[in-house]
């Protein structure tokens, strides 16, 4: 049975590191699990690895949409189906690599999102409700649809909100499918580490950002039209430049909510990978060990 690799866990555990060595040495190719890195344009804020790295290695699911296109768990698995047979036709190791949560989880358990088209004009007054009212304001209106759903997820949560408003008004839900893994041998690795440690980490990643020119990747966007209503720049790392922007905020203001958003999202991922199936939450040490052992057997 051919063998998968994921590698999924906190920001700034590693992952992207370790995919890349496991990739030099075991004849890999990467496919990512990131909700952000499939756009085109938005590079520094997602961590992307640098263009010498990804030529060295094929990367799959990277650049593949424009910044103004909506993207969904359902076109993320079938994504990967296609990328998971194409690598495996070229005699090479998948390994699926990322810290989107839900897309690990869809992998893992065989669900998506209920196939309800995007209805921009829904999620546009979600959106300016969320600006206007606050983001307890939306998550109260699913709370009146589906009061089990909202328990599921934070209210600042709002791309989450709003979509499941959008599933609970199409009366759709998450729908429970056949794994595309199934037919795999998959060892599901979670990254995770001390939190002062992910802190230092954190804090010293978003430096680089800034230092590699995050402001002017930015910038660049927004003259070319990105808005912070757009799913792509309700990303962290990227909305909160629209206020700085639009003078409302200072510069060193912005730069402490990219890193405290960081650090509030690492809490909400190490609880969400407790909830995903057969996986292998370790040190990033322990993680290489298992992989090798999973390999070598």
């Amino acid at each position: 049975m051919t063998k998968v690799i994921i590698i999924t866990g906190l920001t700034g555990s590693g992952k992207s590191g370790l995919a890349v060595k496991i990739a030099r040495e075991f004849n890999g190719e990467i496919i990512s699990a990131d909700s952000v890195q499939i756009y085109r344009g938005l590079d520094i804020g997602s961590a992307k690895e640098d263009k010498a790295t990804m030529k060295e290695i094929p990367h799959h699911l990277i650049d593949i949409k424009d910044f103004n296109a909506t993207y969904n768990v359902g076109e993320f698995v079938s994504d990967v189906k296609t990328a998971l047979e194409k690598v495996v036709s070229k005699g090479k190791l998948p390994i699926i690599v990322g810290g989107t949560g839900m897309y690990v989880k869809a992998l893992m358990e065989g669900y998506s999102f209920g196939e309800t088209s995007a209805d921009e004009k829904f999620r546009l007054k979600y959106q300016k409700m969320a600006q206007e009212k606050g983001n307890i304001a939306v998550w109260e209106e699913l709370n009146k649809l589906n009061p089990e759903r909202a328990k599921t997820v934070h209210y600042n949560n709002v791309k989450r909100v709003i979509r499941y408003l959008e599933i609970a008004t199409n009366h759709q839900e998450l729908t429970k499918t056949e794994s595309i893994l199934k037919n795999y041998q998959v060892l599901n690795i979670g990254i995770v580490a001390d939190r002062e440690l992910i802190y230092g980490r954190i804090n010293k990643r978003v430096e680089q950002m800034l230092e590699m020119g995050l402001e002017k990747e930015i910038k660049t966007l927004i003259s070319q039209g990105a808005t912070r209503e757009m799913q792509a720049f309700n990303s962290i790392g990227y909305k909160e430049w629209f206020d700085y922007f639009e003078n409302k905020q200072t510069k060193e203001k912005t730069i402490e909510l990219i890193k405290q958003h960081t650090r509030n999202y690492c809490k909400r991922q190490l609880t969400f990978l407790k909830t995903i199936n057969n996986i292998n939450l370790c040190t990033l040490t322990e993680a290489e060990e298992k992989i090798r052992r999973f390999l070598n057997d």
